[in-house]
């Protein structure tokens, strides 16, 4: 039997990573490949709360806008 876990986390990172890229090209923050340790907690903080939007929104519109309450 096959384990394809390993695969699917590393096609799961990659487009985290790439979201992440998108989100900070949108927002003018300049990432480099590694290392990003030179980018303020404000410039991470921004690139992280709209990846977290666009995930949230992501999700509402394949549950066909059905929002748990």
């Amino acid at each position: 039997m096959t384990n394809n876990s390993s695969n699917s986390t590393s096609s799961n990172k990659a487009k985290l990573q790439s979201l992440k890229t998108e989100v900070a090209s949108s927002l003018n923050v300049n990432l480099k490949q590694g290392y990003n340790g030179d980018i303020t907690a404000r410039e991470a903080g921004s690139i992280g709360g709209e990846m977290v939007k666009r995930m949230i929104a992501y999700a509402e519109s394949n549950m066909g806008g059905n929002m748990m309450k």
